[in-house]
């Protein structure tokens, strides 16, 4: 009975999101706890490797976002060559219209964010608002059941993928600290190297994931955020290789179930320890706070259901089917939910402690009120007349174990 709870569990799409959520109480209850101190403590702790003095030194916090959340880009960067080249991102009319609305949906966030700290100190968190978390967001739709049309599903898995793209160009372009580029010139070389390895659809995937470690620690060495290292590895993995196996696919399906379920809760917990002690008007009017949750809550429903409405009455796009307006509205809020890719853009945008727990308040207010509107306007709109509505599906690793191919939910 146990297993097939557990396994069920495994199955649903609302798991992860769920798991994300636990994670989020679990570290807001300790940081507010006498266990604080114990909490922060063991997330500075040092973890070292080195050799003959030379290596890595680093707080237990940055092994988490800088080496575990390169495994999730990684899981990323898979997805993408996958749908770029048979699936979703394949045809470019299956995309304008998500693409469209995630476009809305990264530019109008980061336009109140900027407006309300204009020459203030929290400018440089303007892409925060920005990014929506996926696994958030199809937890949220998930537990909506049958009145969740299937074509909606899609339309906000695509938008998402789109976003995450977006965020990994924002990550590339705005958030690299003091170039060093004789380590750029260093991670030429297994760089090279891969690319032969893809060329030749090279069966292994041992070399390829030895000399992608190899160059994570180039690209950690040359100030550009190492989390793109994973990206990169992942662009270099062949889609098919010399026996016709699937060497993305494969990767897919083994590291789905970690991501979801180790890495990213992981990383939830070890980034929204925020105390609420003392928590009152003036912190929830702080620029940053604010521009953060208005940025989420207002930005993205007006940039996602705006340029989505302004495409459709253009006459260049159309609506999914079975997909009304009152669910793209729901949709907008929940991407909304902007939770782990919004915290850590924070992350990298700040190193004051006060910056951050601002990042922290801003992110939590903006992602649980557009969860809880998103919900209720979506539970309300039911299905467009004449239209089938979706029946549950099981969570993206299961449905992709069940096809023996994986897909994995960005962030």
């Amino acid at each position: 009975m146990l297993i097939q709870i557990v396994d069920r569990l495994y199955r649903h799409d609302a798991t992860a999101g769920i798991l994300l959520m636990l994670a989020t109480v679990a570290a807001l209850a300790i940081y507010n706890s006498p266990l604080a101190s114990g909490y922060d403590a063991e997330l500075s702790s040092v973890l070292a490797i080195t050799l003959d003095g030379d290596g890595l030194e680093k707080p237990l916090i940055l092994w988490i976002n800088d080496g575990l959340m390169a495994i999730f880009f990684f899981l990323i960067g898979l997805e993408l060559k996958r749908e770029m080249i048979e699936g979703k991102l394949r045809n470019p009319r299956d995309v304008m219209l998500p693409g469209i609305a995630a476009l809305g949906g990264v530019a109008v966030p980061a336009l109140i964010y900027t407006a309300l700290n204009l020459g203030g100190p929290g400018l440089d968190g303007w892409a925060i608002p920005a990014a929506t978390d996926i696994a958030f967001a199809l937890g949220v739709l998930a537990l909506l059941g049958k009145r969740a049309p299937a074509a909606l599903k899609m339309f906000l898995l695509t938008l998402a993928i789109l976003d995450d793209i977006a965020a990994i160009l924002i990550i590339a372009l705005f958030y690299t600290a003091e170039l060093k580029v004789n380590y750029l010139v260093y991670g030429l070389v297994p760089l090279a190297l891969l690319i032969a390895l893809n060329l030749r659809g090279a069966h292994r995937v041992a070399p390829s994931i030895l000399l992608g470690t190899i160059l994570w620690v180039l690209v950690l060495k040359s100030g550009v955020h190492a989390t793109l290292a994973g990206v990169v590895l992942a662009l270099t993995i062949p889609l098919r290789d010399a026996r016709g196996g699937s060497p993305v696919h494969k990767l897919e399906y083994a590291l789905t179930p970690y991501v979801l379920y180790l890495i990213m809760p992981l990383f939830a917990f070890a980034n929204a320890g925020l105390s609420l002690d003392g928590l009152g008007l003036d912190e929830l009017l702080n620029p940053v706070t604010l521009g953060i949750a208005l940025g989420l809550f207002a930005g993205k429903q007006i940039g996602v259901f705006g340029f989505t409405w302004g495409l459709v009455r253009s006459g260049l796009a159309s609506l999914p089917d079975g997909v009304g307006w009152r669910h793209i509205y729901g949709v907008s809020c929940l991407a909304g939910i902007g939770f782990t890719m919004s915290l850590f853009i924070g992350g990298l945008s700040f190193a004051d402690p006060d910056l951050r727990d601002a990042v922290r308040l801003g992110v939590l207010a903006g992602s649980i009120l557009s969860g809880v509107l998103g919900f209720a306007v979506l539970f309300g709109a039911g299905r467009p007349a004449g239209t089938e509505a979706a029946r549950p599906e099981p969570d993206e690793a299961v449905s992709a174990a069940e096809r023996k191919e994986p897909v994995v939910p960005p962030a």
